[in-house]
């Protein structure tokens, strides 16, 4: 191993490490049984601010099979956080919307779980912070744009 593969290897173990401890966190906190998945995709409809998504395209996005993405779509509309259409413009293929329950529900789990972890961070400073997302994001960009993705 290279010391560059070993530098990669330990980067990539950190972050794996990180994200079950978060998710875990996340879901052991998280309002109303909400899960992170659920959670996810009502993000993606705010962060994004789309107003509508195909089913497969939100399968894409999150790299999750499509009978995984029906799933947590169907257990979101059952709560009435998203609303499940056809397609106007094709009758097969369907439209999921965010309710504005939903859009609520994501931002009452954000404003439930961010003092929980607000203490995890009490000696990284802001500038901190900010200095790891533009890092952060050149890794997710390089993982979404993948040829094997």
């Amino acid at each position: 191993m290279t010391p560059r593969q070993f530098v990669l290897h330990t980067l990539l173990t950190e972050i794996n490490i990180a994200s079950h401890l978060i998710l875990n966190r996340f879901e052991r906190l998280a309002p109303g049984g909400l899960t992170e998945p659920q959670f996810g995709v009502l993000n993606h409809f705010a962060r994004l601010k789309k107003p509508a998504e195909s089913p497969s395209h939100l399968a894409r996005a999150f790299q999750v099979s499509k009978g995984t993405m029906t799933n947590t779509l169907q257990r979101l509309e059952a709560r009435g956080y998203v609303m499940i259409e056809p397609d106007p413009d094709d009758g097969r293929a369907k439209i999921v919307r965010p309710t504005a329950a939903g859009l609520l529900a994501r931002d009452a789990a954000l404003a439930e779980i961010s003092p929980a972890f607000e203490p995890l961070f009490e000696n990284v400073t802001t500038a901190e912070l900010e200095a790891m997302l533009p890092l952060l994001r050149k890794l997710r960009f390089a993982l979404d744009d993948a040829p094997d993705r």
